[in-house]
């Protein structure tokens, strides 16, 4: 496996080598060996990524849709060119496996392009109100943009698009344990034509870089995708400056299956959501909770799904699981599995330890909890793992209840054949987002969260107004 060092930052259109800065060694999680080393930037490298992005906003901020649009469409054509480059990456730093890394993880990238330029295509930057007063929207400012490692490219993707249609420019901060991709996307704007100073990429650890890019008088708005504990610190940091801080957090989503949903299909199908990216997805269906008539059947197909569930390099062909981020992701799942059979859930499959026959790399078994009540710790907590729990409910507004019965409200999920009743609890369930049988969201729908799950909304229009502010010009009105 290649060794690469890159101990440099994005600034100002030119990759600017690191004086004496620390360095992060970055590990292949599948084999728990060395890729390469990252430099760690501090608030003196931040500063000059900002004062770059200072400088490029009057002549950015400038630009015309029209413009925008065309370096879009630029930056859609190179990314496609490059999209192995980017999945490869992802592969190897996040471990996540080939279908995955070469599939939806890197697939995200087009589709917001996708949505961000429809969403450019209609937007109204200007508008006169029904009262005479004129509305413009202008872009916020310099930006500070913080994103994590389960889906790297997709939350960089959602940032820093829709701050580039708004006319933002911006300083990039990917997370420390994935940041490969981040550099190979900070070439691709560069290839495309973005102008020097308006995407500037410092990487860092999130106490140091992270908190001095939040607290920078010369940051406008800081977007944070990331946990609950990691958003609030932004949000403290960024508080003084009286900034804008728009969060996308975590997630502990109900997927609530009734007995007349197809049964069968709808829990093989929540049970692989739950699995896939390794339980590492903040909308993760981490919760099933299911009618009481059903239940017994419901978790024998969990119990078939999970056994048919390979796990595996991630460099192998197939749709196996791979291991999890780091150590760290690795002890934390370890020990909420150990916490889920102390409170008295009872494991239907896997549990603690790796697979049988894997003695290298962060691998997890599969796991599944039932019999679980919603106030215990792993009911409650984001495990971030291939954790599943499964608990019954009697009725409607039990399984109501139980849902809503948590800090978090990101996604929730609905089986169900009778149509009246999937959106009657659909409008019930405090998420940002619901799914019904299946569906999934298209591009440029808003992605976000109720309650501890984060503030504001990413994709599309909706993503889009996060970086604009909205001035209203008043004008004499014409008299009778």
């Amino acid at each position: 496996m290649t060794f690469r060092k890159r101990h440099e930052f994005f600034i100002n259109g030119d990759w600017v080598q690191a004086a004496e800065a620390p360095t992060i060694e970055m590990l292949n999680p599948a084999t728990e060996q060395s890729i390469g080393s990252i430099a760690a930037g501090d608030e003196n490298v931040v500063n000059a990524a900002v004062a770059a992005a200072k400088e490029a906003l009057p002549q950015f901020s400038s630009t015309s849709v029209a413009e925008r649009k065309e370096l879009l469409q630029s930056i859609l054509s190179v990314y496609r060119k490059r999209r192995d480059e980017i999945a490869h990456a992802i592969m190897q730093e996040l471990g996540a496996p080939r279908h995955l890394a070469y599939g939806s993880q890197t697939a995200a990238g087009e589709s917001h392009l996708d949505g961000f330029l429809q969403a450019l295509g209609t937007y109204k930057f200007e508008e006169t109100l029904m009262n005479g007063d004129l509305v413009v929207r202008e872009p916020i400012g310099v930006c500070g943009l913080i994103t994590p490692w389960n889906w790297p490219i997709n939350q960089i993707a959602l940032k820093v698009l829709p701050a580039l249609a708004a006319g933002c420019t911006m300083v990039l901060k990917p997370s420390e344990f994935t940041p490969f991709n981040a550099m190979l996307y900070a070439d691709i704007l560069s290839e495309a034509g973005v102008p020097k100073g308006v995407f500037n990429l410092v990487n860092g650890e999130g106490p140091v870089a992270g908190a001095a890019l939040s607290r920078h008088p010369d940051v406008a708005m800081m977007s944070f995708t990331g946990s609950v504990r990691a958003g609030a610190a932004v949000s403290k940091d960024a508080a003084d400056g009286v900034k804008k801080v728009a969060l996308e957090l975590g997630g502990k989503s109900p997927n609530l299956v009734f007995a007349d949903a197809d049964v069968d299909d709808a829990v093989k199908r929540g049970v692989r959501q739950m699995f896939n990216n390794t339980g590492q997805s903040c909308n993760a269906p981490s919760r099933m909770l299911v009618e009481q008539s059903i239940y017994d059947r419901a978790k024998e197909v969990a119990l078939k799904t999970a056994e048919q569930q390979e796990v595996g390099n991630p460099d192998d062909a197939g749709r196996h699981m791979g291991p999890l981020v780091n150590h760290i992701q690795f002890d934390r799942v370890q020990e909420l599995i150990k916490t889920g059979m102390d409170e008295g859930a009872t494991l239907l499959c896997g549990g603690l330890g790796k697979p049988e026959g894997i003695n290298e790399g962060y691998y997890v078994k599969p796991t599944i909890f039932v019999d679980v009540r919603n106030d215990m710790r792993i009911a409650q907590e984001e495990i971030f793992g291939p954790v599943l729990c499964m608990i019954p409910f009697e009725d409607e507004q039990q399984a109501i209840a139980i849902a809503n019965d948590t800090e978090f409200g990101l996604s929730a999920y609905v089986q169900t054949k009778d149509e009246e009743k999937a959106m009657r609890v659909a409008r019930q369930l405090q998420a940002g987002m619901v799914h019904i049988n299946g569906s999934g969201m298209a591009p440029g729908s808003p992605f976000g969260g109720y309650k501890k799950s984060g503030i504001g909304r990413e994709g599309g229009t909706f993503g889009l107004e996060e970086f604009l502010e909205v001035k209203t010009i008043t004008r004499p009105k014409e008299t009778n």
